[in-house]
């Protein structure tokens, strides 16, 4: 069963990759926004999907027994092409999904309504998505509180990657507090084996700081004067 490929697939991943969330345990503020999900619409399944190169991985989930499934049968495969809210009547009478194992098999998906879970760079990771197993329609105020739903899962993962790329930061320049034993001439910093580095070495060593080379005014007035003077490392 063939299923639609973004465009920016290979970013996409990326994206849905620096989140760090696929395969992690559940989690209370993902089970509250699924279960509000589901009270709203008035649905039995309700789910926060995510869609990885060859499954769609649930983190959080109501109404179903399994965790992921191909993500060739997956809605939620079509949903992440939306702009808006992806809503399917009725499973058995849409071209795309009537042979779905999950329409024809458990849970007999018949209704599907999904808002896609888009990146603030753009990238659509997955969706929310809530599920019935006869056919209906949203309201369209169940319709918009389903995509400020996603918004708030969105929200939630975006602290969860900020907060982590934080505590990284902040664990690489560990190193660098204190007091550092520094050549007053040379200006090459002791490590803690006690061999002179380059300041540059010691700082690529324990952070992720990139360097350009050049002179700032002082030096170089000095250099004009006296080109023969030794360089200062």
């Amino acid at each position: 069963m063939a299923y639609p490929i973004p465009e920016n697939e290979a970013a996409r991943i990326a994206a849905l990759n620096s989140y760090r969330i696929l395969d992690t345990a559940p989690e209370e503020v993902y089970d509250d926004v699924v279960a509000l999900a589901a009270h709203i619409c008035g649905t039995p399944i309700a789910a926060i999907s995510l869609i990885d190169v060859e499954r769609q991985w649930f983190k959080s989930q109501i109404g179903l027994t399994k965790f992921a499934t191909p993500r060739e049968h997956a809605f939620c495969a079509h949903t992440i092409l939306q702009t808006g809210v992806m809503e399917v009547a009725d499973a058995t009478n849409d071209t795309r999904f009537l042979d779905n194992p999950l329409v024809t098999g458990e849970p007999h998906i018949r209704f599907y309504a999904g808002a896609p879970l888009v990146t603030p760079n753009g990238q659509a990771l997955g969706s929310i998505c809530i599920i019935d197993r006869t056919p209906r329609q949203l309201s369209p105020e169940q319709k918009a509180a389903l995509k400020r739903l996603a918004g708030l899962v969105m929200k939630n993962l975006e602290l969860r990657r900020v907060s982590a790329e934080l505590a990284e930061a902040m664990a690489n320049v560990k190193a660098l507090s204190g007091m550092l034993p520094m050549c007053s001439w040379c200006k090459q910093i002791r490590n803690d084996q006690g061999y002179w580095q380059q300041v540059e070495t010691f700082l690529k060593q324990h952070t992720d700081a990139t360097f350009t080379h050049g002179m700032c005014p002082k030096c170089a007035e000095e250099f004009s004067k006296n080109p023969s003077q030794p360089k200062r490392s």
